[in-house]
């Protein structure tokens, strides 16, 4: 039936005992409100930890948009259409952010490309990230790498940590491809130096 009504002595007494203890021991016995109290404890790490699983996925479908695009543009080198309509790096980058179709805004100013010749496929393996980018699509035969560098901006805090990213706080999204190009004729390329 429950516990009968306490008696206005019985709570004169309670009252008196509770500014005894002080408003601290009380308060620390009290139980209402701590069940909003541990759902914001809790949320805070669940929200960095929801938050920071939707941009890794947005980051994962990044680098795959940009490794498509890569190789579907750099098919354009392959074939020889780039060399033979003149193409130069700033028309084959558009043609990279143009496949990018989700990533077209920020694309042109977060994208790096770098095409390079090289001797033999043993030698692309050992190339290195350039800070200066070059443009040499080759000649017929000529094997060709192609690699693209895209600035991610990383938003949640503990990721910017946890991923290797730079000074502003954006992670390095890399998509390299490399072949020979075929004999689409029988000219051979200019000679270009590309820096290390």
């Amino acid at each position: 039936m429950g516990t009968p009504p306490l008696s206005f002595r019985a709570r004169l007494r309670l009252a008196a005992r509770r500014l005894r203890m002080g408003r601290a021991a009380a308060l620390a016995r009290d139980e209402g409100g701590a069940t909003a109290v541990e759902f914001a404890l809790l949320m805070i790490p669940f929200l960095l930890l929801f938050f920071g699983l939707i941009e890794l996925g947005l980051i994962f479908f990044a680098g795959v948009t940009l490794e498509n695009a890569v190789i579907d543009t750099s098919r354009e080198i392959r074939t020889g259409q780039v060399q033979v309509a003149s193409g130069t790096a700033s028309s084959f980058k558009s043609a990279v952010c143009t496949r990018m179709t989700w990533l077209e805004g920020p694309c042109a100013s977060a994208l790096r490309v770098d095409v390079r010749t090289v001797s033999t496929f043993a030698s692309a393996s050992s190339l290195t990230t350039p800070t200066t980018t070059c443009w040499d699509p080759g000649g017929p035969a000529s094997l060709v790498v192609v690699r693209a560098y895209y600035a991610w901006p990383v938003i949640t805090p503990l990721l910017q940590s946890a991923l290797s990213t730079n000074s502003q706080g954006k992670r390095t999204l890399t998509a390299a491809t490399a072949f020979v190009n075929e004999p689409y004729n029988s000219t051979t390329a200019s000679s270009v130096t590309c820096p290390s």
